[in-house]
């Protein structure tokens, strides 16, 4: 199994669980409130939605049709950084639940499909830096498992944690720097070195051993504090020297500008 085919069995399994959990919703169930502050379930959902069909829009861009629409979302997104994401997500969480439903397998199908017909070696455009087929997967795969968080939360859900969170936790160190900058800081020189206990109980590592800057502590927890779904003094992460205490007050794996992240219990 290549790395990209790997991703997207992991991008569709934990869709597959999140879509089942919606699936039994009534009308008035879909707008119970996330931790997401102004977001529903119905939102959560129009955002993965939104998300899926834009993605695929980016992968069809190397033809003229699909360049006019991938273009025609860069200036709805140039005229309104800010808002046109929330404002997508909105507008397909006002869809029938059932409607929703049947866009999102339609997105979800239709992206998988994109992703292993794009060509070796070239790069997606996106809004921040291009991205290879499996660097848009495993940021689908981040996007999902964190947004379906927040839904599992509105529901009073703990659904299994899985190894599958290691993409999310990949993603988690590989933007370290993006986070500082994110905050107006630079960022230290040296690479830090990261211990997280996978729910299997395996360790996985990044950055040199010898390392004086370090991070230990449960992946889910990390993973959690990435996609600021939980506030730095509700985790387990053990943070060695000032530089990595701070990154850990202000880690944030998704794209755009830093977020608010979650208060303290």
């Amino acid at each position: 199994m290549s790395v990209l085919d790997d991703v997207i069995a992991d991008l569709s399994a934990e869709g597959d669980r999140l879509r089942t959990t919606v699936s039994v919703l009534d009308g008035e169930s879909w707008h119970k409130p996330t931790p997401a502050e102004g977001w529903d379930i119905a939102t959560t959902i129009g955002h993965l939605v939104w998300t899926d069909e834009v993605a695929v829009l980016a992968a069809d861009s190397a033809t003229d049709d699909g360049k006019r629409a991938w273009d025609d979302v860069v200036l709805d997104a140039i005229a309104d950084p800010s808002g046109f994401v929330d404002r997508g997500a909105r507008e397909l969480g006002a869809l029938p639940g059932p409607e929703l439903l049947e866009r999102w397998d339609s997105g979800r199908t239709a992206l998988v499909e994109a992703l292993r017909a794009y060509p070796d070696g070239v790069k997606m455009p996106w809004f921040g830096p291009p991205m290879s087929p499996t660097s848009m997967a495993t940021a689908r795969f981040m996007e999902t498992w964190a947004h379906a968080l927040d839904v599992y939360d509105a529901l009073g859900l703990h659904p299994e944690v899985t190894d599958r969170i290691r993409h999310v936790a990949h993603i988690g160190v590989r933007t370290r720097d993006f986070a500082y900058a994110n905050n107006g800081l630079e960022a230290p020189a040296e690479e830090f070195r990261i211990e997280l206990v996978a729910p299997s109980g395996e360790t996985w590592t990044w950055g040199p051993e010898d390392a004086a800057q370090r991070v230990s502590g449960s992946a889910y927890d990390f993973c959690r504090l990435a996609t600021q779904r939980v506030h730095r003094d509700d985790t387990d992460l053990v943070a060695v020297g000032a530089d990595a205490e701070k990154w850990l007050t202000i880690a944030q794996a998704f794209a755009g500008p830093a977020g608010g992240g979650r208060d303290p219990r």
